[in-house]
């Protein structure tokens, strides 16, 4: 599983870029070097920054980052000696402007696309990829705010505006901003194992979403306390069957457990019960709701999530947050 050879990994930025969208992964492929090296390893990823021309890239904040890697004909060339094994093209708040400002950067993914391992694409920097057909025909993920107008744009694109991150072969993309750090995740653990990625996310607190963030909610960071692959298998299923009954009879079955064994297994692996895993993930989604969807009825609320009454959701709430839905909603939501 460990590469023989550090992989070689370009975060690609142009001026405006989003700074947390390159400096998240950057943090964890840095952590993740850590670790190796205390392992006794090599250390597992050459990361440089790339851009149009070497040199200092403003970002949207004050900071920025120094490219020492040119993008262009030479960087796409014949051969592929000097490709990176993986690219990760940030995002920009203005993501259209961006376009309009770095058409180049369009032409360089088109050329270097189908000869990188993986092109990755964080938030709102789909489009790049988007507008180089690199995503037609493909499905992808972006920020919620402008998923809409990455489909209609591209309609051959599958845009799907509820995932935490997607992989439609060689091409992974992500949703907004902190969706950058799950995906590098799950990067690291495609190269180095489960093992080391949890490491990482524990090093980067990476298991709870802030109240009035991201809208997304990461499936696959709420099932890293385990690598059991069967409880991870269980929890994500969970996570994307949360209206419907999830009892424990449910949950054992989807393992092929007894009922017994599969809650002794559970709590062993995650350090909780299987019902108190899924009135996390349910207060977890009800939160996503009420920031992001203002129109919605409670009782609709409470049932997408799985629970039976508004009172339920009450309850719920009150319980781990102390504040009804009602007054969450009005502090939290959009």
């Amino acid at each position: 599983m460990h590469p023989a050879q550090p992989l070689s990994l370009h975060i690609v930025v142009y001026p405006g870029f989003k700074a947390l969208e390159a400096v998240g992964p950057l943090s964890v492929f840095h952590y993740a070097n850590v670790h190796l090296v205390r392992r006794g390893r090599p250390e597992g990823y050459a990361v440089a920054v790339a851009a149009q021309a070497r040199g200092t890239v403003r970002s949207d904040t004050l900071m920025a980052l120094e490219a020492t890697e040119v993008l262009g004909d030479g960087w796409a060339g014949p051969g592929g000696n000097v490709l990176p094994d993986t690219a990760l093209l940030v995002g920009a708040r203005d993501i259209e402007g961006a376009l309009a400002a770095s058409p180049a950067i369009v032409d360089w993914a088109r050329a270097a696309g189908p000869r990188v391992r993986r092109m990755v694409a964080l938030c709102s920097g789909s489009f790049f990829l988007a507008a180089a057909g690199l995503l037609d025909g493909r499905r992808a993920a972006t920020h919620w705010g402008v998923a809409a107008r990455l489909q209609a744009l591209h309609p051959a694109v599958a845009v799907d505006p509820d995932a935490i991150y997607v992989r439609d072969g060689h091409l992974w993309t992500s949703a907004g901003v902190t969706a950058g750090i799950d995906l590098a995740l799950a990067l690291v653990e495609e190269d180095y194992g489960h093992a080391l990625a949890l490491e990482v996310a524990r090093d980067m607190v990476m298991y709870l979403k802030r109240p009035g963030g991201q809208s997304q909610f990461s499936v696959q960071l709420a099932s890293q306390a385990t690598a059991h692959r069967g409880m991870q298998d269980v929890q994500a299923w969970a996570l994307e069957h949360l209206s419907e009954p999830l009892t424990l009879q449910v949950l054992a079955g989807r393992a092929a457990m007894s009922e017994r064994h599969f809650r002794r297994v559970f709590v062993q692996e995650t350090g909780r019960t299987p019902s108190a895993f899924i009135e996390s993930a349910r207060l977890e989604a009800a939160r996503r709701l009420l920031e992001s969807e203002a129109a919605l009825p409670l009782k609709t609320v409470a049932a997408r999530v799985g629970l039976g009454s508004e009172q339920a959701l009450r309850h719920l709430f009150l319980r781990h947050l102390g504040v009804p839905p009602q007054a969450y909603r009005e502090r939290f939501g959009d």
